[in-house]
């Protein structure tokens, strides 16, 4: 392994004047930045589309492409919309209320376009991915036809899947085309990123939303009662930062079911990210180990019990028929042994989180000096303040506690904790942006388990100042 570092920014948080990042003109030239300053990992947040709570972990889709991400002047370029028919936005914080609203009809103008004269490409695209594409289509447009309700609240004919669906399918096109849009306009930008010396670190949410065509199309899969309702759902138990727990109300895999077809979905959804990503990040890695479960009927999650995940027994496919792809094991919160045995076993780097190492104790596995080599270093990540808005929120006594452990009395602690992880054993050091450009905690991309003003952050392209000073820090520790 090399030394080597890059930066956490989601394609939402780009700039450009369409009310959300996409993959047009500021994407490669945030690509041009990362390769000035030396940057060699790009990582974002998970791709798919999101829906209510705009999370990109509780998605419509396990696979599909977010389209919003598409951009809308290289539509107009292609003469697919023209320049009145898309709307323009001040740079600011995403209003996803505005922009959902808007775009897909903006979208649909320039699907109309595209329909009469299609490029040869298109069919084949469709042939190729039919195995999850027409399921996604169909299911989209069922949902539009539903005033996009859940799709367990349907008429039984749907939720059950017995209805004829055939005068869906036309709807359904429009869907696909965006599909298309979508992974053309990505792949490109990978292709550019990877032409720089940039690989792409992509986020694989663990579980997927009960609100899904993974758990609509195929319900063998999951846990559920007859009427396709949840048995349990996914959590985790009270700690020490939740007397609650957290209640995310994902369904869970039925994994007796996924050993007997031999994992043939997880082989699936591997292989479709590792078109999308370098390397893939999974969340919540350690429910592979041992996973809490709540009962479907509570509103809280102090009621649940730990069972047992598939182990190894899972990897040893995805390894034995995606030839080992990579991924970083995402370890946090109180691990059981048995997960820290499962991440040893499999050979994949996890998680440091240096916020998490200032409790006075120097033996403190997120602190700095105690990495080895083989892990995946981040001040904090999405899920964290930034470094600055975490620190200016310490009271005065944890605020002297991080200065007496850094040894450091400055104003600069985002920084100096930057310098400190590119200076560490660490084999990969991940940055984000806003600690980058030393931003408060109105630039925080999310609260866990909280609803609304997520996922919002945009940034300017003031990135483009850094690239010379990041550029000799990863110089002088080496990480170029």
């Amino acid at each position: 392994m090399e030394r080597k570092a890059g930066v956490l920014m989601h394609i939402s948080s780009l700039p450009n004047e369409r009310g959300i990042g996409s993959m047009g003109k500021a994407a490669y030239e945030f690509v041009d930045f990362m390769a000035e300053a030396g940057l060699s990992l790009w990582q974002v947040l998970p791709l798919c589309p999101t829906s209510y709570g705009d999370s990109p972990y509780q998605s419509p889709s396990a696979v599909a492409g977010n389209p919003y991400f598409i951009d809308i002047d290289t539509l107009i370029e292609e003469k697919l919309l023209k320049p009145t028919e898309a709307k323009q936005y001040k740079l600011a914080a995403v209003d996803y209320a505005a922009v959902y609203f808007e775009r897909f009809d903006t979208l649909r103008k320039a699907y109309k376009r595209f329909i009469k004269n299609p490029p040869e490409d298109y069919e084949t695209f469709k042939a190729e991915n039919a195995f999850w594409l027409d399921d996604y289509a169909l299911f989209m447009a069922l949902k539009e036809a539903h005033d996009m309700q859940a799709w367990y609240t349907w008429e039984d004919e749907f939720k059950y899947r017995t209805a004829d669906m055939s005068k869906y399918v036309e709807a359904g096109e429009f869907h696909k085309f965006l599909q298309y849009e979508f992974f053309r306009q990505w792949l490109a930008l990978k292709s550019y990123a990877n032409s720089k010396g940039v690989k792409i670190v992509g986020d694989m949410p663990i579980y997927v939303a009960h609100d899904s065509v993974e758990v609509w199309g195929n319900p063998k899969q999951f846990l559920l009662n007859e009427d396709l309702s949840k048995k349990v759902v996914a959590g985790v138990p009270p700690d020490y930062f939740s007397a609650d727990g957290q209640l995310w109300g994902n369904p869970i895999y039925d994994w007796n079911y996924m050993r007997d077809t031999n994992y043939d979905w997880w082989v699936m959804r591997m292989s479709m990210a590792l078109k999308l990503y370098d390397i893939v990040r999974i969340d919540h890695f350690r429910a592979f180990a041992d996973y809490y479960v709540i009962p479907a009927d509570r509103t809280d999650a102090r009621v649940g019990e730990w069972r047992t995940g598939p182990g190894m027994a899972l990897f040893n496919v995805i390894n034995e028929k995606l030839n080992h792809p990579a991924i970083i094991a995402e370890d946090l919160g109180e691990l059981h042994d048995c997960v820290r045995e499962l991440v040893k076993e499999t050979g994949f780097p996890g998680m440091k989180i240096m916020q998490f190492s200032f409790d006075g104790n120097p033996n403190n596995d997120f602190y700095y000096t105690n990495y080895n080599r083989n892990c995946v270093a981040y001040p904090g990540t999405h899920d964290n303040d930034t470094t600055r808005g975490w620190f200016e929120a310490l009271d005065d006594y944890n605020k002297s506690l991080v200065r007496r452990t850094l040894g450091y009395d400055g104003d600069a602690i985002a920084a100096e904790i930057i310098k400190r992880l590119l200076s560490s054993k660490a084999d990969t050091v991940i940055i984000p942006m806003q600690d980058f450009l030393n931003l408060p905690t109105s630039a925080r991309m999310n609260i866990p388990s909280t609803l609304g003003g997520n996922w919002a952050w945009r940034s300017s392209a003031k990135w483009v100042r850094k690239a010379k000073s990041i550029r000799r820090l990863l110089e002088k520790y080496d990480r170029l």
